[in-house]
């Protein structure tokens, strides 16, 4: 029997698909970051999953919880043995937990049924290949809908939802802004965090 069709490039007519939106505000994100400053920060290297590769827009990446930031972030190229994750004390000493405020961000729904009805599947958020993600992105930034970002499953806590923010001109930021920094081992969900993950500091 044969499985489902592999991911493929966004669908001509994606413009016209009505995309499943919420409101999300800022305070409800959480990021990890060597920075304390010019945060949220929007990168334009082209090289992670949601990334442009023209580098026309910049995008930033955050969690719902700092289990999510932590693993898309401090974990992001590493694999565990057997015993779990082996991390740096001085890689967790030079980050930060992020937390923001400002007005409701409008993100769209890239997961479950709406991304189902926008012809995607959970290779989106899965494949380490960013060709295609990247593709899905750039469409979905000049989606009539006018979004500021979009809410995706985590590829490494895939039971979890993470979020990409879109910035599409430097000189008209979206309305958020860094409320507080709070060094990472200080964070209140640290050590719940990293025994979630089974992270050992070396």
């Amino acid at each position: 029997m044969a499985g489902t069709l592999p991911l493929r490039l966004p669908p001509a007519d994606i413009h016209r698909r009505v995309l499943d939106t919420v409101l999300v505000p800022p305070e409800a994100l959480i990021r990890v970051s060597r920075y304390t400053t010019g945060e949220p920060f929007f990168g334009r290297t082209g090289a992670c999953r949601f990334d442009d590769a023209a580098r026309r827009f910049g995008t930033c990446y955050l969690g719902f919880d700092l289990t999510v930031a932590f693993a898309e972030s401090v974990l992001h190229n590493k694999e565990p043995d057997a015993s779990g994750f082996f991390v740096p004390g001085a890689e967790i000493d030079a980050c930060f937990a992020l937390s923001f405020m400002g007005s409701g961000l409008k993100l769209a729904k890239l997961y479950g049924a709406a991304l189902l009805r926008l012809g995607g599947n959970g290779e989106l958020s899965g494949t380490g290949d960013y060709t295609l993600p990247q593709a899905w992105a750039s469409a979905l930034v000049a989606h009539p809908a006018g979004i500021d970002g979009f809410i995706y499953m985590s590829r490494r806590v895939n039971d979890a939802p993470a979020v990409v923010l879109i910035e599409r001109d430097a000189q008209q930021p979206l309305a958020m802004q860094m409320a507080q920094d709070v060094a990472l081992f200080d964070h209140i969900d640290y050590l719940a965090t990293v025994a979630a993950l089974g992270v050992t500091l070396i």
